[in-house]
């Protein structure tokens, strides 16, 4: 049997028979038959077929629900409270309110022994008869439905009917569209030919939705307001608030609704007396708003409906629908993103991402163009570069030095020809001009993205949305009013513990009654969290923050270790070709341990940024969105960056050189890069890390998680629903089938992906062109994976108002900025750009790079090894080795100084830090020119703002003219008819009796 208790008051044609507390009645013991009162409801047939979207008239939609986990009251003659709310007079709501409560004294009904009591359960269901009270009291309508096919489950129906959505539109300030029509500014001559001609280019990529293309008219918008009702379209009052603003109205009535009242009773025992007072305190101190019930377990769950099926033959046509469609389907990979049906379901937030990661995907269209075009101009003169030729020329036979002690013998140059051949695809003189084409495309994109956010800004009427931006986050957290109150009772309790053992005066007597009595009065008002209240947390988030950055940099240290441990191990092999593939096993290897230890460090540290931010207690959700963004992007930065860091730059810097190495713990000689630098090795190093980031932990992740965890949660319902729960899953309401999706959890995971694969695409683009093409390619799949999460996967989130992307744009900036200066220490310190400019303009004879190779080689007399550190096997190579090379700018031994640092090495190294200076300076000035010269705001934009600011004075200037038109038309009424009255006024008053002769 379903039972739906209504809060609300039905049509009266719609009603035959009030239903009181049939819940009650079955508490006492007294269970009707399921004819007495099912068939007396007047229900509208076609409710069911609504699939749970309507209220059970079938004409109020639903427009949020509320879902708790209903328990039998604790006492076994409950006289529960439930009764048609609708038919409850305002004078008996608070009455009915402080009905009697289980406690002492209760008969069970089969005069057995009473079963426990669970005060815990009956206090969750006080608050939210009470909570759910107020908010009949706000003027919302509810409906309970506890018999639903999802077991231990009820659902509490909410509907805001007209005057409530009127009145709270007013006071969030929701501008609506106004009767009046406008047109747009269109553009004249060549350009709108050439948009024409781009429209019908684009036509076949464009998503088939009503409103995309765009529009010559536009409606007014105006802040909604009862008084000027007249100026809006009413003609449908059904649609004219959708259904994300009403969904955003409930929820604000939710979040400023409270229960405050104490009305549980503890039952009598002196175990109990301290729990009662402490509860009775907490009553009068605290407020309970839908996140502090949430918080605390009152209900479960709190959500807007999804307007419907996305799929099915007979599914009626909806926006959820549309968009997966058009918009959440992988077929429609190619198209554009319907932005403002995005923002129609799910509210400007949400639409802003998206947009945004729309525009930073076209934005890696031409990135990934001028990127692969660098790559085929290395792959074009790999052939010509004369010192990867010297390098695979055997006639030259240089021998080295050997990379590790005593199990390394001495190798050929030539041996690392592939290498060397495979270095020059990335380090080429055209990488240098695709790290300042890179950095101005950071500012170009940042413009084009500020552009876009205005005329987003413009379109969805957003253009005066500065003074109520901070509406959504006043209200204070859970977490926050919980720490408050018990820090108050604290304070009360000292306060108390100090007049019991201090006496006071009789003056100061009064005093304390007068305080005493007001201190039930909202104590929490007065009371605050300090700095001195966080201390301890911001010692722990400074602690943790330290060790977790000191536990990345071991494990670097510790795959460092490995790598050097595996080179040795790996030059004791037997085989050739092994000891020949050293170098790239050794570091594929140790990328996918890298790769693997990023990605669970990735889950922790996200997990430990939260519990971070929790313990320092931020008043404000926007507040602890900003602290958990940030310390989620320190860890997740310095997780995901530190071994290509050391890759480019701390790798091969601090070795030393034959017969004086250095060595970690003083048996590990730190390891070298390979004769054509490292640059190589940091692209294999990022390349790797980047792809298996997007492809295991961004795609397969999101797609694998939510599929199991929706997997496990079909199991766990169907082990506790009946045996037919397929039938009844078939048959599933609209709020039953939202329930099994997965919450909402926000925006920051979607964001901090997308800014970490922004660094890889901008920190270390010159030593990785193809870094924008495989994060085009991702951001293809990223898109559509999103959407499909959005509409099939999640619960519809409540919208959400923003103007702009948030604290995210800044971390964009500061990426941008600091991929400049990292750049310009790629190309300077970690490729061989310098070394050959220096080398060519200073040192060549005939002005060419001929000789290069020889010119950064140092030579090591062998007989200078330390004890225990030549090779085993000196005469590997089929011939005794007199002088070794080495690659460094040392002096040779035959010198005076023999070993010491050589004038080359400070040529070389003035001439980095000046391409540094000048690089860094050149590419941050041209990047602010780039700022400059675009505006933020386009021009065509800035004249329909003004446009509308106009027309908006000019329309109230007509209203007024109108009223005093109607006003001077009504005065000239009045006049005209007293008119004829003056006229007969005289005759009136000369035949009046009461003065008599006519005369006064």
């Amino acid at each position: 049997m379903r039972v739906n208790e209504k809060y609300s008051t039905l049509p009266a044609e719609d009603r035959s028979v009030h239903i009181i507390n049939i819940c009650a009645i079955e508490d006492i013991g007294y269970l009707p038959s399921e004819g007495t009162l099912l068939n007396s409801l007047s229900v509208d047939p076609d409710a069911e077929c609504k699939h749970g979207l309507y209220l059970r008239d079938g004409r109020r939609k639903v427009d949020y629900i509320l879902v708790y986990h209903p328990k039998r009251p604790s006492g076994s003659r409950t006289l529960a409270r439930r009764v048609q709310h609708g038919d409850v007079a305002p004078t008996a709501r608070g009455t009915r309110q402080d009905q009697p409560l289980p406690g002492k004294g209760d008969v069970g009904t089969a005069g057995g022994p009473e079963p426990p009591m669970d005060y815990h359960e009956d206090d969750k269901r006080f608050r939210r008869e009470e909570y759910e009270g107020n908010l009949l009291e706000a003027g919302l309508e509810l409906e309970r439905d506890e018999e639903t096919k999802i077991h231990g489950v009820g659902f509490v129906k909410i509907h805001a009917p007209w005057n409530v959505l009127c009145r709270e539109a007013e006071f969030l300030k929701l501008k609506m569209p106004t009767k009046k029509l406008y047109h747009i500014n269109e553009t004249r001559g060549l350009l709108k030919k050439i948009n024409s001609v781009l429209q019908k280019i684009t036509d076949p990529i464009q998503p088939k939705v009503a409103g995309h293309r765009p529009q010559t008219t536009k409606r007014l918008s105006y802040p909604f307001s009862r008084e000027k009702q007249h100026l809006f379209d009413l003609s449908d009052k059904d649609s004219f608030f959708d259904s994300k603003t009403r969904s955003t109205i409930v929820y604000e009535i939710l979040k400023r609704t409270t229960c405050t009242k104490a009305k549980y009773s503890m039952g009598q025992g002196e175990g109990r007396k301290k729990d009662s007072a402490l509860l009775s305190k907490r009553r009068k101190c605290s407020k309970y708003g839908i996140t502090s019930l949430l918080a605390n377990g009152v209900y479960s769950a709190a959500y807007p409906l999804h307007d419907g099926d996305y799929e099915g033959e007979n599914v009626e046509f909806n926006d959820r629908k549309l968009l997966y469609q058009e918009w959440a389907s992988y077929g429609v990979f190619y198209k554009y993103q319907p932005i403002d049906l995005v923002r129609k379901y799910f509210g400007e937030k949400i639409g802003l991402y998206f947009a945004w990661l729309g525009v930073y995907t076209q934005m890696l269209i031409p990135a990934s163009v001028v990127g692969i075009i660098v790559f085929l101009y290395g792959c074009a003169t790999v052939d010509e570069n004369i010192p990867s030729m010297e390098m695979c020329d055997q006639r030259h036979n240089i021998t080295m030095c050997p990379l590790c002690d005593k199990t390394c013998s001495y190798w050929k140059m030539s041996s690392a020809c592939a290498t060397a051949r495979a270095s020059h695809l990335f380090d080429n003189p055209a990488t240098v001009f695709f790290s300042v084409f890179m950095a101005l495309w950071a500012a170009t994109f940042m413009e084009h993205w500020k552009r876009k956010q205005m005329r987003l800004n413009y379109r969805w009427d957003l253009t005066g949305f500065e003074e109520e931006e901070v509406s959504g986050f006043d209200h204070p957290r859970a977490e926050y009013e919980a720490r408050v109150l018990e820090k108050s009772l604290r304070k009360e309790s000292k306060s108390k513990e100090k007049r019991r053992h201090i006496p006071e005066e009789s003056t100061n007597k009064w005093k304390q009654r007068v305080k005493t009595a007001m201190a039930g009065v909202k104590l929490t008002d007065k009371v605050k969290l300090t700095w001195r209240d966080r201390f301890p947390a911001y010692v722990t988030n400074l602690v943790s923050i330290v060790f977790m950055i000191a536990v990345t940099f071991a494990i670097v240290l510790g795959v460092i270790i490995y790598r050097i441990s595996t080179a040795a191990a790996l030059a004791m092999n037997s085989s050739p070709s092994v000891r020949s593939n050293i170098r790239v096993t050794v570091t594929a290897t140790a990328v996918i341990i890298n790769l693997v230890v990023i990605i669970l460090l990735d889950e922790v540290y996200g997990c430990i940024a939260r519990w971070l931010t929790k313990i320092e207690v931020p008043k404000t959700e926007k507040s602890f969105e900003e602290r958990l963004i940030f310390k989620a992007f320190l860890l997740k930065f310095v997780n995901s960056y530190t071994p290509i860091f050391y890759v480019a730059f701390f790798k091969g810097r601090f070795v030393g050189r034959p017969g004086d190495y250095v060595y970690i713990f003083r048996s590990f000689r730190m390891e070298e890069c390979a004769p054509g630098g490292c640059l190589m090795e940091l692209c294999i190093q990022l390349s790797i890390i980047m792809l298996g980031k997007q492809l295991i932990q961004n795609n397969l992740f999101e797609i694998g998680i939510p599929k199991m965890k929706k997997f496990i949660r079909y199991l766990r319902l169907r082990r506790q629903s009946p045996p037919d729960h397929d039938e009844y899953g078939k048959k599933r309401q609209r709020y039953e089938a939202d329930y099994t999706l997965e919450p909402f959890a926000g925006l920051t995971p979607e964001y901090m992906e997308m800014i970490i694969q922004f660094g890889f695409v901008t920190l270390f683009v010159a030593s990785f062109p193809l870094a924008p093409l495989f994060a085009l390619l991702n951001n293809i799949i990223e898109i559509r994976l999103d959407a499909k999460k959005f509409v099939t996967e999640l619960r519809r989130p409540v919208a959400v108002r923003a103007k702009d992307i948030g604290i995210w744009y800044n971390i964009l900036r500061g990426v941008g900025k600091l991929a400049v200066i990292i750049n310009a220490f790629v190309i300077s310190f970690t490729s061989d750009f310098i070394p050959r400019l220096v080398y060519l303009y200073m040192y060549s004879q005939n002005g060419t790079m001929h000789g290069f190779v020889n010119h950064t080689l140092s030579s090591f007399n062998v007989s200078d090894f330390q004890n225990g550190t030549a090779p085993n096997d000196p005469l590997d190579l089929g011939y005794e080795v007199q002088i070794c090379r080495y690659k460094d700018y040392r002096e040779p031994p035959w010198s005076e100084h023999k070993y010491d640092i050589s004038k080359d090495f400070w040529a070389v190294l003035a001439a980095r830090l000046a391409f540094v200076i000048v690089f860094q300076n050149l590419v941050m000035f041209m990047s602010d020119f780039v700022d400059w010269v675009i505006p933020d705001i386009p021009k065509d934009i800035s004249q329909q703002i003004h446009k509308e600011k106009v027309l908006m004075v000019e329309l109230f200037m007509r209203e007024e003219q109108g009223k005093q038109r109607l006003l001077g038309t009504w005065m000239e009424k009045d006049r005209k008819k007293e008119e004829p009255c003056n006229s007969h006024g005289p005759k009136a008053g000369l035949d009046s009796p009461e003065y008599p002769g006519g005369a006064l």
